[in-house]
């Protein structure tokens, strides 16, 4: 392990390089990953430093298109119960151990356990086996027809490297564990790690041994990965040269960047949607001032809140036209999306005093409202809005704004009542959604579910879809879920994420819809 300060040292030789070589990327965007270990977060940033140090499956393209990775060949076996996987062969871990299937099965059996992350991803799972030095077996309790869609960031860890590093279970990230794995990585990716200083500076080398180096195009042999939560010192660093590429150019320096010399923004929608949920299922609330009851569990209520927020003003005010106002927390790249579903409910501020009245709360009550200030686009500028909008309404709004490392937690852990939150989908179905969102929260299932929602039932057919072959009949109940959601007010959709990179004309790249750069695909002119 690096000692803090060699780690310091590496940081300050890289900060005091006055010019870097043309294959340097320095890499900036507003928060860090939260973690190494690759079971124990399931977030945007996290997945996205993970996938230049570890692998999976299979990924995802800059395009979005599912290709192979550490699988080179995958389908269902005659038994439609297993999926069967053929493994890359010749392929080392940093260290220099093989890579094979004993590494597959570990990573899959680790990945879950209760405190990962991914288990919603793998909940139909019933065994995973090696199928021989290079194969390896997916066993579902019954057949699942998405299963290759669920592994796109599901990555393969060593073995050996995990236990002799106290690293078999998986860093309680909730809980405030700090662990081996989740400040050191070793993975069979095209760039191993070199230091690592949390919410400072993470340094990569290129892997001069990894089994893709003819194949991909880039020339960048290191990459210098700084979080810079403030806006305007993000793109101070851009504009003089200090970075090379920034994920996140805030909306309202767009033309700025767009137009100095040297520098470029390409733009792209993502496969994301911002919203607030809110806690409908305790008894009462511990952030309202209202004693004894929830108001949140009144859906008069909750439909109040969201006719009470006016989603294009936030468009046009807020986000600078730089987002599409939604009426459902799914992506238009997903499975089970349509224009019906998505339509955006009108803003209507009597109407939404009018359910308030009807609700007992034409006095109003207040909430806190807990919100990220590092990790979403405009995120606390979002946030501040929406509690003028609902101000309007008597729900007396306080803010609490803190960055993302802070945040999710709370959502987590069920110690927020009304909070922000963003949802891509990795594998563009709505059984992603649903797993994560909707499902009733368990060991299994519903680990994002902050509402407390709970409904047996619909838990049922939740499950259902992972075995569901039949397509024509599981985007009905796709359709038959979604109404449930949508009817019961579970959330209040805001809108979907557009991406604005904005890097140096010397980057060829184009923005991929998970917002996930991935740098083997990317070159340095």
């Amino acid at each position: 392990m690096k000692t803090t300060t060699t780690l310091l040292a590496a940081a300050l030789l890289a900060s005091t390089s006055v010019i870097a070589s043309a294959e340097t990327m320095r890499w900036a965007r507003a928060g860090d990953s939260l973690t190494l270990d690759p079971h124990a977060q399931n977030e945007g940033p996290t997945s996205a430093l993970a996938h230049q140090i570890m692998e999976p499956l299979v990924i995802r393209d800059m395009t979005g298109k599912i290709v192979p990775a550490l699988a080179t060949e995958w389908a269902p076996s005659d038994d439609p119960n297993v999926w069967t996987f053929k493994l890359r062969e010749g392929v080392t871990f940093h260290d220099g151990s093989e890579f094979d299937s004993e590494d597959v099965v570990f990573s899959f059996n680790r990945a879950m356990t209760p405190d990962s992350d991914y288990k919603e991803l793998l909940a139909s799972v019933k065994e995973v086996r090696a199928n021989g030095k290079y194969g390896f077996d997916i066993v579902t309790n019954g057949p699942n027809p998405i299963m290759p869609s669920n592994l796109t960031n599901l990555f393969i860890m060593d073995k050996q490297w995990a236990e002799a590093n106290n690293a078999v279970k998986v860093q309680d990230y909730e809980g405030g564990e700090e662990t081996f794995a989740s400040r050191n990585a070793n993975g069979t990716g095209p760039f191993k790690l070199v230091s690592r200083e949390p919410d400072t500076k993470t340094v990569l080398a290129v892997n001069e041994t990894y089994w893709g180096k003819d194949e991909f195009p880039t020339n960048i042999t290191e990459i210098v990965y700084t979080p810079i939560q403030n806006a305007a010192t993000r793109v101070a660093a851009l504009l003089s040269g200090e970075v090379d590429f920034i994920q996140d150019v805030p909306v309202q320096d767009l033309q700025r960047v767009s137009s100095t010399d040297g520098l470029k923004v390409i733009t792209a929608p993502q496969n994301r949607v911002i919203f607030f949920g809110m806690n409908m299922g305790d008894a009462d609330l511990k952030s309202d001032n209202v004693d004894g009851k929830n108001p949140l569990a009144d859906k008069r209520v909750r439909e109040a809140m969201k006719i009470a927020l006016n989603r294009d003003a936030i468009k046009q005010v807020v986000m600078r036209g730089q987002s599409v106002p939604a009426g459902v927390i799914m992506p238009p790249f997903v499975n089970g999306w349509n224009e019906t579903i998505d339509t955006v409910p009108a803003t209507d501020v009597e109407k939404a005093k009018g359910l308030m009245s009807e609700a007992g709360y034409a006095d109003g009550f207040s909430i806190q409202l807990d919100c990220p200030n590092d990790r979403y686009i405009n995120d606390e500028a979002i946030c501040q809005a929406a509690v003028g909008m609902l101000g309007q309404i008597g729900v007396t709004v306080r803010l609490d704004a803190k960055p993302k490392a802070q945040h999710f937690p709370l959502i987590n852990n069920l110690e927020t009542d009304f909070y922000m939150l963003g949802w891509g989908v990795p594998t563009y179905d709505s059984e992603y959604i649903f797993n994560f969102l909707v499902h009733t929260k368990g060991e299994k299932y519903g680990s994002w579910n902050g509402t407390r929602y709970s409904n047996p039932e619909l838990d049922t057919k939740i499950q259902a879809l992972a075995s569901e072959t039949d397509l024509e009949k599981r985007n009905g109940m796709i359709a038959d879920i979604w109404s449930v959601v949508q009817e019961e007010v579970l959330y209040l959709p805001i809108h979907h994420q557009v991406l604005n990179w904005g890097m140096s004309d010397k980057v060829e790249t184009i923005v991929a819809p998970d917002d996930a750069a991935k740098f083997k695909y990317i070159t340095m002119k």
